[in-house]
């Protein structure tokens, strides 16, 4: 069977000899005042560098970092990259450049400087439109800096971006790094080399999130999990009074569509049988555990209940490969977080399964129940996997497909001078 990686070439079969290697990646990380919170992503990042570096490469990394506002004196102290490149520079033992400009301009100054303890790293792509808006003088601009492109940054590659779609259509010698091939090709197991039972858990607060996931997996799966804000959806649609729980009204029609597809398949289905209620959605408030799935008015589902944890725990527990994505209920907020981190521990304990985490509140939920080291693969990419499942062709991969096109001379009026004076 045809792989998503074919006809796409990965670092170790490029020649990066003194050549400027442009590796753009996902280092997307927390910063809270400054202090980063999670530096996962900068450390999955650090193998493909290292690479470059032992292969005497001249590095330039570009990234985004976050949803800048617009307003360029408050973005760069919000999102800056420089905590992001002052953190590299402490894991890789080297020195590293903060270039100010997103697309490099006057960059070229500098090129020759670079070595094995020196490489430069361009500012947040998105402090520049240019950069969402997929912009080919963007691209023209970055493929000056140019020899070899390399992407490493799996959870952008869903993003139809400069720097990840239009400027590896203008350089010949492109690829991807470590991170995306092991990427891939463990969510590409998911999806042709199924080891069953295969169960897929999906929670978060939309149904419209997963809807594609959902269709995509049906024939492939064995049973799904459906917890978070999205079951009440699924509940409702099966008649089921919810209270007051986040709902999608408009998609009620297509939950109860999705269970009878699924029932007609013979898979299994598990919806919360019991929740863990509150009259708000607010930390430390008062809760109680339904006995049933049903919800008095007046109360939010906020968490699956202990009745839904033994369920799901008895029935996948013969399983062979599970992917999860979302969290059970409202994570961010105690006593809310209990399902998620039961559910983590209930993976944990699958020995014989190929476990895929992906998502940031399911991610976070394994790491900070201490379980991330006894998952089978931790995705760094929520977005991108979940788009990747779906069957979409992402346009980073896409892009490093397609015929090559030489770059056209950047247009003056698109390149703004002055963005950092």
């Amino acid at each position: 069977m045809a792989s998503s990686l074919d006809n796409i070439k990965n670092i170790e079969e490029l020649d990066l000899s003194g050549k400027k290697v442009f590796i753009r990646l996902d280092l997307n990380v927390p910063i809270k005042n400054g202090v980063i919170k999670d530096d996962t992503r900068i450390k999955e990042a650090l193998k493909t560098i290292r690479y470059a570096l032992d292969k005497n490469a001249k590095v330039i990394l570009s990234s985004h970092l976050g949803r800048p506002k617009g307003n360029l004196k408050e973005d760069k102290k919000e999102f800056s990259l420089l905590p992001v490149g002052e953190r590299l520079g402490e894991l890789l033992g080297v020195e590293v450049l903060l270039w100010e400009d997103p697309q490099g301009l006057g960059a070229k100054a500098v090129l020759g400087e670079l070595n094995s303890k020196k490489i430069l790293l361009l500012e947040n792509s998105r402090f520049l439109k240019e950069e969402e808006k997929n912009s080919h003088s963007m691209a023209a601009n970055l493929a000056k800096l140019t020899d070899v492109y390399i992407n490493d940054g799996f959870g952008a590659l869903h993003r139809a971006h400069a720097t990840v779609a239009a400027l590896p259509s203008l350089i010949k010698e492109r690829g991807i790094g470590f991170l995306v091939k092991k990427e891939v090709e463990v969510l590409e197991q998911l999806l042709t080399n199924i080891k069953r039972p295969f169960w897929a858990i999906l929670g978060g607060a939309k149904v419209s999130d997963k809807i594609g996931v959902i269709e995509n997996l049906l024939e492939k799966v064995d049973g799904f999990v459906i917890g978070g804000a999205m079951a009440y959806t699924f509940l409702k649609a099966q008649n089921i009074t919810v209270g007051n729980s986040l709902i999608e009204n408009d998609k009620v029609s297509l939950a109860k569509d999705l269970l009878k597809r699924i029932e007609a398949r013979h898979k299994k289905i598990i919806l919360p049988i019991d929740h863990v209620v509150a009259k708000e959605l607010k930390a430390n408030t008062n809760t109680r555990v339904t006995q049933t799935a049903a919800i008095n008015d007046g109360e939010m589902g906020l968490d699956i209940g202990p009745q839904t944890i033994n369920l799901i725990k008895s029935e996948i527990a013969d399983a062979k490969t599970v992917f999860w994505n979302g969290p059970m209920g409202a994570f961010e907020t105690a006593p809310f977080e209990k399902g998620s981190f039961e559910l983590a521990k209930i993976l944990s304990n699958l020995s014989a399964a190929m476990t895929v985490v992906g998502g940031g509140d399911s991610v976070s939920a394994v790491k900070k129940a201490g379980l991330s080291e006894k998952m089978g693969h931790i995705s760094t990419g929520g977005g991108a996997s979940l788009e990747y499942l779906e069957g979409i062709e992402l346009p980073g991969l896409k892009a490093l497909k397609g015929s090559h096109v030489e770059p056209l001379k950047a247009d003056p009026e698109d390149i703004d001078e002055d963005f950092f004076s």
